[in-house]
């Protein structure tokens, strides 16, 4: 995880819902932003709030993890 208060210009960031967020409330959710270097993560119920950032590889290796485990 990358700790850094401005990672690039997260203003023109494209965030997407993860297919991997359902719940009752289709409002709560985990949205996903790539750049070319980092990966940002946000929760949709509060976009003005913490970011979490991963390099391409965490994230790669991540997601492998999560198919894995079904």
């Amino acid at each position: 995880m990358i700790r850094k208060p401005s990672a690039g210009d997260v203003a023109k960031l494209a965030w997407f819902k993860s297919s991997y967020s359902s719940s009752s409330n289709g409002e709560d959710c985990v949205e996903i932003a790539t750049a070319p270097d980092l990966v940002h993560v946000r929760d949709s119920k509060n976009v003005e709030g913490p970011r979490l950032g991963f390099s391409p590889q965490v994230w790669r290796d991540f997601i492998a993890y999560a198919h894995a485990r079904g």
